[in-house]
């Protein structure tokens, strides 16, 4: 009942740009040049509620922060977020702001993952430029 009400109340204070937290996706391969903000994902959000097999294995999801290139053609076709995003499992696609809600300019990231905790500034992370 509470986050219904916070999220009532997010959507009357109108679209602010909110702060990525831990295991959130920023998703911005296509929104800024549609002149979009980015995307904010929360995975656990999500994961709380579906196993990992309902997007990653189901949906064709790929563990790989800008590797699915997802846009809105597909979701409005019902792939990736679309499955779930049609309006009656959850909210449609014409609540653009619910989803593209980050700081303009933000890149595709997944926000503090333990991995970037545990490299040191400035260190490559093995694998870091298949994840890009």
């Amino acid at each position: 009942m509470l986050g219904a009400a916070l999220a009532l109340a997010a959507l009357a204070a109108g679209t602010r740009a909110v702060r990525a937290e831990y295991g959130d996706v920023v998703m911005n391969a296509y929104s800024t040049e549609a002149g979009m903000r980015p995307v904010v994902f929360p995975h656990w959000f999500h994961r709380v509620r579906f196993r990992c097999k309902v997007c990653h294995g189901d949906l064709g999801i790929k563990f790989q922060a800008g590797g699915n290139q997802i846009n809105m053609l597909k979701i409005i076709d019902g792939q990736f977020c679309g499955a779930c995003h049609d309006g009656g499992v959850a909210w449609s696609v014409e609540s653009c702001n619910l989803c593209h809600s980050g700081k303009p300019g933000l890149p595709t990231q997944v926000h503090e993952s333990t991995i970037q905790k545990l490299t040191a500034p400035g260190q490559k992370q093995a694998g870091s430029a298949a994840r890009k």
